[in-house]
């Protein structure tokens, strides 16, 4: 039997146990930077639901959806998510000022899926500067995989040079005597794509015999397609964003040139460009995939696609199916409704950037079977696989194996 003594001892020490568990876990629940609080989480954006390149607005609208759909199943972790979204017009000066105003104005805790390399290029340094996570950048610029230089910077989607890698290997394995012609974006976006393109042709890179850039600014890109085609090149690579690359399908088939076709994927959205332009004047064009097409029947039975059609006719109806922009606001929102998970309670700007880096084996309900979220520390490229697709009918058909875009050394 204990003395008395020793059970005042034992339980002082018990005391000091549960004094010591209880004042963690209130610790743990208080853990809050500007943008989260009990009751919320105030999450930032900047779409163009103006401008150029105003088709990829609708990203904004499905994560808006998403994440009103969040808020209707009680949050994440008891805590509503607030999102604020800005039109920047696709103009970086204006992409500035909206940064600016999410952070010292509405008080943000993250500014996620900032849509365009021009705009992104354009807050990185401030949003670094401010340490305020700008996360999973709806762009796939190279650059944002720079932990070291910018750690509060990080993409979600494949880089372009690692989508342009696999296009090069395509065309070094099935067409080694190509003639290709260049069309893209005089800015960062296609910029970046074409140095991965010649990165991947390497020794073979003299394979291109034309480069042709546009200005944003352009109402169409008819005379660059003329050009081109008067060149003799037999493969025609469009790095373009959705406007142009519609306008580009239909100039090629009304001057009746015949190249073997290949399109970006940020252009590859079946409601969004291939309809627009005309199905019968898409037949057999290229591209490459990381997400599930919801056009195609396949992912009819899919658990995830259900998952994304249940949400479509609930909380966005007007949302349409076979936009690829669609598709991928909702699977860069479900990725982001994870990181805000795993904070737990710890909701500072510097543990939602831990918890963006810790990714492991992650598959948004819109992937394709196969590609996974995985990041580190040291490796702020979400994704880095793709699958080559050839558009059939009305819709894109898969084939060949889901590819790294890595380059072998």
């Amino acid at each position: 039997m204990l003395s008395r003594q020793q059970s005042r001892i034992a339980a002082l020490a018990t005391a000091v146990i549960t004094f010591a568990a209880m004042s963690g876990s209130a610790l743990a629940q208080k853990k809050y930077d500007t943008g989260a609080t009990d009751a919320e989480v105030k999450i930032g954006n900047i779409m163009p639901y103006s401008g150029p390149a105003s088709a990829y607005g609708v990203i904004g609208k499905t994560e808006e959806a998403y994440f009103k759909m969040i808020n209707a199943q009680g949050g994440i972790n008891g805590r509503k998510i607030n999102f604020v979204s800005y039109d920047d017009g696709y103009s970086p000066p204006k992409a500035v000022e909206q940064a600016r105003k999410l952070v010292e104005s509405d008080e943000v805790l993250v500014v996620f899926n900032p849509l365009g390399t021009p705009s992104n290029t354009a807050i990185q340094k401030y949003l670094n500067a401010k340490k305020v996570p700008q996360l999973f950048v709806a762009t796939g610029a190279t650059k944002w995989n720079d932990p070291k230089d910018f750690p509060w910077t990080m993409g979600w989607q494949p880089s372009y040079q690692s989508e342009a890698h696999i296009y090069a290997k395509y065309l070094i394995k099935e067409k080694p005597d190509a003639k290709i012609a260049v069309l893209y974006q005089n800015d960062d976006f296609g910029k970046d794509y074409l140095k991965g393109l010649k990165d991947g042709l390497g020794a073979k890179a003299s394979m291109i015999i034309a480069e042709e850039s546009y200005e944003t600014a352009e109402p169409t890109i008819d005379n660059h397609i003329v050009k081109l085609k008067a060149t003799g090149a037999d493969v025609f690579i469009s790095i373009t964003t959705p406007k142009f690359a519609a306008q580009a399908i239909k100039k090629i088939a009304e001057i009746s040139w015949q190249p073997l076709h290949i399109v970006s994927n940020v252009s590859a959205s079946v409601g969004g460009v291939i309809k627009p332009a005309g199905f019968e004047n898409a037949q057999g064009i290229l591209s490459a995939a990381y997400a599930k097409d919801g056009a195609d029947s396949q992912w009819d039975n899919d658990p995830g696609m259900k998952k994304f059609f249940a949400f479509l006719e609930k909380f966005y109806p007007e949302g349409n199916k076979l936009d690829g922009s669609v598709v991928y606001g909702y699977g860069a929102a479900q990725t982001m409704a994870k990181v805000i998970e795993m904070c737990g309670d710890d909701l500072t700007r510097a543990n939602v950037m831990k918890q963006a880096a810790s990714l492991k084996d992650f598959t948004p309900d819109t992937l394709l079977p196969g590609v996974k979220i995985n990041t580190s520390a040291t490796d702020f490229a979400p994704i880095e696989q793709l699958q080559m697709m050839r558009f059939k009918g009305e819709k894109w058909d898969l084939f060949g194996d889901i590819i790294s875009g890595e380059l072998s050394n």
